[in-house]
């Protein structure tokens, strides 16, 4: 039995059980698919219903507010994909009359969408024989055919997309490209991989040669940068405070977040107040408390953010419009999320 006949075998037995599997609608494997990215699927699973149920045809998707779709993603991070959906939704409304395009080479083009997302739109839902690779294919084949080129490399990238299309089976590729990826998903783990009980395992060049752990190779990553957030909650006595939506391109653009000052360091009390932007701030007296005594180390993946909360309480202020029982109203990352959760408790 070949490599794609034994996949799909498998995969008849052991698949799991999801909601977009059941449809060929290429607008809810699309969302799945961008959920998908970079999250798990039992994180990403209510998520999932959540937005199929507010948004049930791309038209509700392209007519909702941007804020809207950003505070439904709160949670699940990388919001770009939120905002990229949510743009390339209005796009096949306006441009294509609400009708998903049904080729590779026509979805690719879509904001948001790139090879491996266009591959599994385009053979689970239009039959078309082009071959899905992501994280868990690049796993699967490296590990099977023995392959030590970097899966993050510009060569790596075309030598697994060239082995993979000619592995695919062509009279079933929605059904072969959803098996590859459930099968490194679920057997050929990243970690503690179900090696025993692999159909693959007397062909197997790593499991063979001892070489699971070491394969597949990435090349190093970028140096993590560290930044210093000194996020200022302001509380006036008519129990307002500001948001201010984050613009430009970087991380959690269209979020909202408290005034925030940047600093090359941890500060102290002291040190914050004799910045000049502080100064400009706040003119008026106000009391200031560090909220979180040690600071709060939020991880993205190529930057820490080592944040504190100084909570600012003054009489009034111009700029503090947002009155506090609304904000959890508004789409903010998860790190604001998790302050405003925990302080919230306490008000």
């Amino acid at each position: 039995m070949n490599f794609s006949n034994k996949l799909i075998s498998w995969y008849l037995q052991n698949n799991r059980d999801l909601p977009w599997r059941k449809t060929k609608n290429p607008y809810f494997v699309w969302l799945s698919e961008i959920m998908l990215q970079q999250t798990r699927v039992a994180q990403g699973m209510s998520y999932y219903l959540k937005f199929t149920e507010t948004f049930p045809t791309i038209f509700d998707l392209a007519k909702a507010d941007e804020s809207t779709i950003l505070k439904m993603w709160q949670g699940l991070g990388y919001y770009s994909r939120a905002r990229n959906l949510h743009f390339t939704a209005k796009h096949i409304v306006s441009e294509f009359n609400g009708e998903f395009p049904s080729t590779y080479a026509t979805i690719i083009k879509l904001k948001g969408i790139g090879d491996y997302t266009a591959s599994a739109i385009a053979s689970i839902c239009f039959d078309e024989p082009t071959a899905v690779v992501d994280g868990n294919v690049y796993r699967v084949l490296s590990r099977y055919f023995g392959i030590d080129t970097p899966i993050n490399s510009s060569k790596g990238i075309k030598e697994f997309k060239e082995l993979a299309q000619t592995l695919l089976d062509e009279n079933q590729s929605g059904t072969y490209n959803q098996a590859i990826m459930d099968f490194g998903a679920i057997q050929c783990k990243p970690k503690k991989p179900l090696c025993m009980f692999c159909p693959f395992n007397e062909s197997c060049v790593a499991y063979q040669k001892n070489k699971i752990d070491v394969l597949p190779v990435k090349e190093k990553k970028l140096k993590v940068k560290k930044r210093y957030f000194n996020y200022l909650v302001v509380k006036t006595d008519d129990n307002n405070t500001i948001l201010n939506e984050r613009k430009g391109k970087g991380i959690w653009q269209g979020l909202y977040q408290f005034p925030l000052i940047e600093s090359d360091k941890i500060i102290n009390k002291d040190e914050l107040i004799s910045l000049e932007e502080f100064i400009n701030f706040f003119p008026e007296a106000t009391t200031i408390s560090l909220y979180n005594k040690k600071e709060i180390v939020h991880k993205l993946s190529h930057q820490h953010l080592y944040t504190q909360f100084w909570v600012i309480e003054t009489a009034t202020l111009s700029k503090a419009k947002i009155d506090w029982k609304s904000v959890e109203k508004y789409p903010v990352p998860v790190l604001i999320a998790n302050f405003l959760e925990d302080f919230l408790s306490k008000k």
